[in-house]
């Protein structure tokens, strides 16, 4: 619905639309052309988790030390290669697109919402508002446990493990990057299951009853999915069970 109150038509709706998309392209790729040019601390923040002391094994440590136990991580390190003569620089390409994505993301709710809420009424643009909030922070949560707890451990097993002592695992960055965004994005959908849940049980499809008779079922289908994504994550990113040391004190 336009400003006066009269009705866009299908022409007019294609016009907002393409009006918007171009903003959205725009901020986009002006933030992702900035991220590409702080190359250094991007790469940094994204490597970090394949590092043997990393901030999540440290806290886990300083934890498991609060107890009484001497627990030390064994150090690590696993070499990551390029393969291919522009790989480094299509990988920088391509993060800093991704990474202008996730960063413009509330941006590109904003301009949806004021896309569709000319159609809907007060008391349902209120609620849609609260639905986006919540839905875009677990979503950031499930990002926030795939890159402090997920991913790190995850590649500390695969990273190091080794059939045998004359086997040398060589990751591409690629590689690693690609399953880095591959399992946050993962976890920031998996996120979204209450939401998901929610919506469902408005529509009368799954009620209170319902979940607590299939809670085994759904505990067995998370487990059989856990198996899937762990399995994928091995034959992607080829990656040793870590090796710990503690005594009692």
């Amino acid at each position: 619905m336009a400003e006066d109150n009269t009705m866009l038509t299908f022409g007019g709706h294609l016009e907002v639309l393409r009006k918007m998309l171009f903003r959205i392209i725009a901020v986009a790729g002006t933030l992702a052309i900035v991220i590409f040019c702080f190359k250094s601390p991007i790469f940094d923040f994204l490597l970090a988790p394949s590092e043997w002391d990393f901030c999540t094994y440290r806290w886990i440590e300083s934890t498991i030390q609060a107890l009484g136990v001497d627990f030390h991580f064994e150090k690590y390190h696993v070499d990551l290669i390029a393969t291919d003569l522009s790989s480094q620089f299509m990988t920088h390409i391509t993060t800093s697109c991704y990474l202008g994505l996730l960063g413009t993301s509330p941006y590109i709710l904003y301009e949806l919402f004021c896309f569709i809420s000319p159609a809907l009424y007060e008391n349902e643009k209120k609620y849609s508002v609260q639905v986006v909030v919540v839905i875009y922070i677990l979503f950031i949560i499930g990002l926030l446990m795939s890159y402090f707890v997920i991913f790190p451990i995850a590649f500390r097993f695969l990273g190091t493990y080794s059939v045998d002592a004359r086997v040398t695992s060589n990751i591409t960055l690629d590689s690693y990057i690609d399953t880095f965004t591959t399992l946050t994005l993962v976890m920031g959908v998996v996120f979204q299951l209450p939401v998901i849940a929610f919506f469902l049980s408005k529509m009368g499809l799954i009620t209170a009853e319902m979940l607590r008779t299939y809670r085994k079922h759904v505990l067995l289908a998370i487990m059989v999915v856990a198996a899937i994504i762990t399995l994928q994550i091995c034959f992607r990113l080829c990656l040793s069970p870590f090796h710990y040391t503690f005594s009692m004190k």
